[in-house]
Formats: structure tokens, C-alpha cells, sequence
């Protein structure tokens, strides 16, 4: 069912999904949790359409937020809100309400949403597309318990990271780590069938894909061993390898569905890393309302602490060079002191989430 409201309130909304309920025959709430949906136009049909399957495990009243552009003066100075109400099928296993924002009610859009926030239930925020980079203090972000973004969705994927760690608040996390979990659990149970200290490691994946750069600062950080980031032509994560003293342990995955591990003494066995839909990840983001400690020391690792191949800093030149002071020339890279080995810290066993 679906019930339609034009330049109307969050009264007549709530009115409207009371009417809704009782004509669908079911009046009572049955929903666990708010999800707040913010979007564009463009992409609101996919996200809503991951919502509403994820709903299946997570029955939920999903609130899509939705900015309309205003293109005259006169427009973008009014404040308008227009509704859609949908019930029953048409919403899942929960009930949804559309929100279309225009003129000065962009800017306030968490003081329309909060009538609207079930009572005495969590609240998530999902920005599908164009998330801050500072979640927790976004208006909509505030009104929160989880905070979800996607470093996938945006042009600079791994400016987006390093933000993010410098404003990582309790509750924050990211589809791009959801994305690698079976990752995680795989690589953690190959270290647990087969004891040993890992001496490196290396990720192999698309360039600028966000789920590559955690993965890598999750070995780092867990392992405290040297990570190199290597570029594929994907899809996606296409390999990892573990140098260990046990042997080389390998997790290959060169088409986005089956993966192979590879351990020293053992037969080679095929994986099914499939990579998820979105409605998937969402639903594993929504079992879970802590905040989430291995995300946060992943992210606050540090993308630029990630080493990549040949990635060593080029050889000052001449004119940077300090002078001799015996010559007055510039000291050959040759001829300059060798700095003592950085001491290598002790290996450690994965731990997984």
C-alpha cells in the first residue's frame, strides 16, 4: 500500500502509517530499529531496494532522506516536504517513508526525521552516497547509534579513509570493511590450522578500492609486519599472500567468486568468496549495534603506512642535497652516512573479529 502526501508534516506522515498499518491488517509494530537512508534521486531506488532486503532479517521502519535541488531563488527559499508512505509488501517486512526535501528544509532535515524515529528503538544512518567525512557530527549522524558510509561510492576513496580516521567516532563503520569479512575469517582460520610467525605480507587488488587499503592496515595492524599493496585489474580483492615460516600461505581470488588457499604440506581447496550485494552487507551491519574495535584500529593504522612496491622515496636531488662542508658540493647518495636498521618488531598471529 502506498499513500502519497504533498507539502505536508510529520504529523500527517505518522497519521498516515497509522492508517496504513490498520488497512494492511496489522496495526501493532513489530520493527526493531530506525534506518535512515540519505541519498540522491539517482541512487535512492538501489538503496532503497537494499533496505527493503535486508528488512527480511531486520524488520525496521526505513526513513529515506532525499535533498532536492532547487533551481529558482524563490524555490530554494521556501521550505517543502513531500512524502511517500509505503506499507506491506510495497516495504518489506517493515514500512517505509520516502522524504523528499526542498528549499530550506535541506537544512534541517534531522528536525524532520526525528518526529518520525520509531520510540525506544536504535537509530542507523546510511549514507549511500555523498558521506560526510565527520559522521558523528552531522546532524543526521547526531541523532545515531551506527553510522554506516561507503568509501566505494566516493571519487577519492582513500582521502575519504584518512579523514575518517581523524574523526572515527564509536559507532562508525564502513560497507568497505564489510566487504572484506569473509576475508578476514579466512585468512585468521589458515593462521590457526597452521601455527606459525608471519614475516610479511602482500594484498593484491583494484587500484583506489577501499576494501584493498583495510585489509591491508588489518594485517598490519594485527600483525605488525610489513604490508605491500599491490594493483590488479580486479574485480575487486584478487589476492593475499602470507610469507610465514611455515611456508607462503596464499588466498587467490582472480574472478570474484572462487577463491583458492594455498598452504605449504596441504592440498590446495577451493573457497567460495563471492562478493556480496549490497542488501547482504547492510544486513551484517545491521546485527551488530557496538561499536566495532577492530575497525577502528584498522582504520587509525593509517593508509600511508601501507607500503607499496618500489614505493621507497626517491633519492633527493643535487640541488636538495646538504652541502659537504669540507668541498662545499652537494654529498653523493653514495658517499652520505648509512642510517642504523629500524628494529623490526616481533610477529604476531592474526586475530579475527
Amino acid at each position: 500500500m502506498k499513500i502519497d502526501l504533498t507539502e505536508t508534516t510529520a504529523s500527517k506522515i505518522n497519521k498516515a502509517l497509522v492508517q496504513g498499518r490498520r488497512a494492511v491488517g496489522t496495526p501493532a509494530i513489530g520493527m526493531v530499529l530506525t534506518l535512515v537512508i540519505v541519498t540522491d534521486e539517482e541512487n535512492a531506488y538501489d538503496a532503497l531496494k537494499a533496505a527493503n532486503d535486508a528488512s527480511r532479517e531486520h524488520p525496521s521502519r526505513t526513513l529515506v532522506v532525499i535533498k532536492r535541488v532547487s533551481r529558482s531563488p524563490r524555490d530554494r527559499a521556501k521550505a517543502r516536504l513531500d512524502a511517500e508512505v509505503r506499507v506491506g509488501t510495497d516495504a518489506g517486512t517493515g514500512e517505509t517513508v520516502v522524504l523528499r526535501l526542498y528549499g530550506e528544509a535541506i537544512d534541517h532535515a534531522q528536525s524532520v526525521v526525528l518526529p518520525l524515529l520509531l520510540p525506544d528503538a536504535p537509530v542507523v544512518v546510511w549514507w549511500a552516497v555523498n558521506a560526510p567525512l565527520d559522521p558523528a557530527s552531522d546532524p543526521l549522524g547526531a541523532l545515531a547509534q551506527r553510522r554506516v558510509t561507503d568509501a566505494y561510492a566516493a571519487e577519492e576513496p582513500v582521502r575519504d579513509l584518512s579523514a575518517r580516521a581523524d574523526t572515527y567516532t564509536p559507532g562508525d563503520t564502513d560497507l568497505s570493511w564489510t566487504r572484506i569479512t569473509p576475508w578476514r575469517s579466512m585468512l585468521a582460520a589458515a593462521l590457526d590450522q597452521s601455527p606459525c610467525t608471519v614475516t610479511s605480507a602482500v594484498v593484491e587488488g583494484e587500484e583506489f578500492n577501499p576494501s584493498c587499503e583495510l585489509l591491508a592496515m588489518w594485517l598490519a595492524s594485527r600483525l605488525d609486519v610489513p604490508v605491500e599493496r599491490t594493483v590488479s585489474t580486479g574485480p575487486g580483492l584478487t589476492a593475499v599472500r602470507l610469507e610465514s615460516s611455515g611456508g607462503t600461505i596464499v588466498l587467490d581470488r582472480p574472478d570474484g567468486s572462487l577463491a583458492t588457499l594455498s598452504m605449504r604440506g596441504q592440498p590446495d581447496r577451493a573457497v567460495a568468496l563471492k562478493r556480496r550485494e549490497t542488501s547482504e552487507l547492510l544486513a551484517e551491519e545491521l546485527r551488530r549495534l557496538d561499536p566495532d574495535d577492530i575497525y577502528a584500529a584498522a582504520l587509525k593504522y593509517g593508509v600511508e603506512r601501507i607500503g607499496e612496491p618500489g614505493g621507497a622515496p626517491a633519492a633527493p636531488a643535487a640541488a636538495d642535497r646538504p652541502a659537504d662542508p669540507a668541498t662545499g658540493k652537494a654529498a653523493d647518495e653514495d658517499s652520505a652516512p648509512a642510517k642504523p636498521a629500524a628494529k623490526k618488531a616481533p610477529a604476531k598471529k592474526a586475530a579475527a573479529k
